[in-house]
């Protein structure tokens, strides 16, 4: 490996090919897909292992972690007797008692524990035949003529001071792959950090004085090269900071930017009077206050980029009507983009039965979607472009090349989260800076709005209107209880009797077929084994005699456009009695009537697609009714999702419990940022403080000087981190 020169101006664009070798470089790139000094450096140690208190062999406990200074005595490889393979078993002494290790299956590793070969050995002591040993032990050897080799390995095997001082040392353990280990990584970093020149701090240096914290440069070197845990701590609450500030100064600079632009201004008219007179409810306080939040923004010569988060039901849909209103009074259009095709067709009729009869015939709300036949998808698109539907619902089929909008005046994102930024963007640019208003069920805790939605401006309705009915929710644990299956469809069987309706909610379609839904919400740590599927539970509950004379419809996302606005316009009157179906119901599905929601393999969906799920009952005058099945153990992961869930009704605390208990790779989302996470040790559900004071110092740099000319360290910072996929989720969001 070269010695690599980082003295340039930019030594962390430098490549990795020059800088360490092309064969180095290659497998790092094949690992890891790094291909710079700053992407390597920033390839952060995931934990730091403890060698632990040195222990002498005759002193050893059983199932203690342990780490012993030794010589080795011997290495022999015998064949093990019940499988085919070898056993290598190496004795090994501190010099007053003996010890062995035993590897399976790596009789090479006899090639380095040579007789007379000295180290530190660490692992967790076991019993063969009543004497201690240690299985597949980690190890350090010791090399007496490499020129950096420890003062350990010219000393006594069992000389304390030098054995303590190296066990406390702090050992870095990086991502590794089956190609590049964590000791390979690790020797690579090295070799930068030997050469590594001091580096240019995006964080100001009055706001690093103020907090304490180290330098960038001396911060790099720490996280990695760390004599104590001091050291790496110091290290991470830099790194941690600098990651904060710089993407709050991102995000402002972003929401600074979209504000410059000019926009039409738009304001509520005679279509939105009209409107008010016929409401045959009062608003609630949460819906009027975001209202007037919304009104602001239209009238304001800047484009709006507002969200709108909001419990299930609680109105979000009206308050977007309400904008879409003030947009065509000032004769312009908008575009509603919805994530499914059964929710985009009951979008456009719940919207045109809250028009009413006579605004609905002047503001044409029309539907557009990807399998609308030929002769209505013409008629759709002619209407969208000359202007005479005021109101355009669809799917996908928006975003296409052959769209086309007269005056497009706003853009409203239903469930955002089911949507790339590649999407939402093509929708905007069919407009001249139109207004974009996104609505999500979802509640997001205040860090992760902050971290990522911090270029929108956020409205919360988390009232309820009245008349909303109780829903009751209840575990069924099929891991303890197995005979309670039969009492799951007995439940369900008494509330058809009352004359409600119910869903039966699978993961699959069939053996072969898993629903497409939100990656981003979807486990993988739920029990292995077969998973409940639309289609054999449909025949199932046909055949059940408790379900005799009912009718029982699949709806599921192979299913025809025009097959799944059937069933749902069948269900909506009354003329199915139990759906089975996939998650294509997770969202916006009102049927007054629906009082049971059964949800099998509940462990298989995130605490949001639950909670979602559980808001499709209660939506009436009937009481709602919600089973959560399982065959997750207690105390694992799976099983306290849905324990959670079960617990409250209260959507925003259920956020908070889905950002506790899900990987933080996830915070960002795939769909959002095009790619994983760039959070690296930043972590959300612990530093939303941290994020916060944050993004009020980045905002006060970027007040005094919006252009960074006076901070370009930052400026260069925030150029470096927006690469292609992430340039395209701030800029689109």
């Amino acid at each position: 490996m070269p010695t690599p020169d980082l003295a340039g101006a930019a030594p962390l664009e430098l490549r990795l090919s020059t800088a360490l070798g092309g064969r180095t470089a290659q497998a790092i790139e094949k690992g890891f897909g790094y291909t710079t000094v700053a992407e390597l450096l920033g390839h952060y140690p995931r934990r730091y292992a403890r060698r632990g208190e040195l222990t002498a062999i005759s002193e050893l406990q059983l199932d203690e972690s342990v780490t012993i200074v030794a010589e080795v005595r011997s290495a022999t490889e015998r064949p093990m007797r019940a499988k085919r393979g070898t056993i290598l078993e190496v004795v090994i002494s501190d010099g007053r008692a003996h010890l062995t290790l035993t590897f399976f299956n790596q009789a090479w590793r006899a090639r380095e524990l040579r007789p007379g070969v000295r180290g530190i050995f660490a692992g967790k002591v076991g019993e063969y035949r009543g004497a201690r040993q240690l299985a597949h032990p980690d190890y350090e050897l010791f090399d007496p003529d490499a020129d950096d080799a420890p003062a350990l390995a010219a000393a006594d095997p069992s000389d304390p001071e030098a054995a303590r001082q190296w066990a406390e040392q702090p050992i870095p353990i990086y991502p590794a792959t089956s190609t590049m280990a964590s000791w390979q990584l690790a020797k690579a970093i090295e070799v930068l950090l030997d050469v590594l020149p001091p580096l240019d701090d995006p964080v100001p240096d009055e706001v690093r004085r103020d907090r304490g914290l180290l330098d960038f440069r001396r911060a790099i070197e720490l996280v990695h090269r760390p004599a104590t845990d001091a050291d790496w701590r110091r290290a991470h609450d830099a790194l941690r900071f600098q990651e904060a500030f710089v993407l709050q100064a991102a995000l402002l600079q972003q929401r600074a930017e979209r504000r410059s632009q000019a926009a039409t201004s738009r304001a509520p008219g005679r279509f939105s009077a009209e409107f008010e007179e016929r409401l045959p409810f009062t608003l609630t306080h949460d819906q009027l206050t975001v209202g007037a939040e919304i009104e602001r923004d239209l009238a304001d010569g800047a484009p709006m980029n507002r969200l709108v988060q909001g419990e299930v039901g609680s109105g979000k849909t009206l308050v977007a009507l309400r904008a879409m209103l003030a947009v065509a009074d000032s004769g312009g259009q908008s575009a509603f983009l919805a994530p499914t095709e059964v929710l985009a067709a009951q979008h456009l009729r719940s919207l045109t039965a809250a028009l009413g009869p006579d605004l609905a015939a002047r503001l044409r709300p029309t539907l557009l979607t990807g399998q609308l036949p030929v002769a209505l998808r013409r008629r759709a698109l002619l209407a969208a472009a000359s202007g005479s539907a005021s109101i355009v619902v669809g799917t996908h089929a928006l975003i296409g090349d052959t769209v086309s909008f007269a005056e497009l005046g706003l853009v409203v994102v239903d469930e955002q989260h089911r949507f790339g930024v590649d999407q939402r963007e093509a929708l905007r640019l069919k407009g001249a800076a139109p207004h974009v208003l996104v609505l999500t069920a979802t509640p997001i805790p205040r860090t992760v709005a902050m971290t990522v939605f911090g270029d929108l401006d956020i409205s919360t309705i988390a009232e309820l209107p009245a008349g909303r009915s109780p829903i009751e929710s209840f575990v069924v644990p099929l891991a303890e209880h197995p005979g309670w299956e039969s009492r799951i469809w007995g439940r369900l069987s008494e509330e058809l009797a009352q004359g409600r309706q119910g869903f039966v909610v699978c993961p699959a379609i069939d053996a072969k077929h898993v629903e497409e839904g939100d990656p981003d919400a979807t486990p993988d740590d739920s029990p292995a084994g077969p998973v409940a599927a639309v289609l054999p539970v449909l025949e199932q509950l046909r055949a059940d005699p408790l379900f005799a004379g009912r009718r029982i419809e699949p709806l599921h996302g192979r299913m025809s456009s025009d097959e799944k606005d059937a069933t749902m316009r069948a269900f909506a009157a009354g003329e199915i009695d139990v759906l089975v179906a996939t998650t294509v119901i997770e969202v916006g599905v009102d049927v007054p009537n629906a009082s049971t929601m059964v949800v099998l393999d509940a462990d298989r969906f995130g605490v949001a697609q639950l909670h979602q799920l559980r808001g499709r009952v209660g939506r009436g005058g009937v009481p709602g009714l919600c089973l959560f099945v399982t065959r997750a153990a207690l105390e694992t992961p799976a099983r306290e999702r849905v324990d959670a869930v079960a617990a409250t009704l209260d959507g925003f605390a259920l956020a908070q419990v889905d950002l506790e208990l899900r990987r933080e790779g996830d915070v960002l989302g795939r769909a959002q940022s095009g790619g994983r996470s760039s959070l690296k040790l930043l972590r959300v559900a612990r530093d939303g403080e941290l994020i916060a004071e944050a993004r009020v110092l980045a905002g006060a740099v970027l007040d005094s000087d919006p252009d960074l000319a006076e901070h370009p360290a930052l400026r260069r910072a925030l150029a470096a981190r927006l690469d292609a996929a992430e340039a395209a989720f701030l800029a689109k969001g």
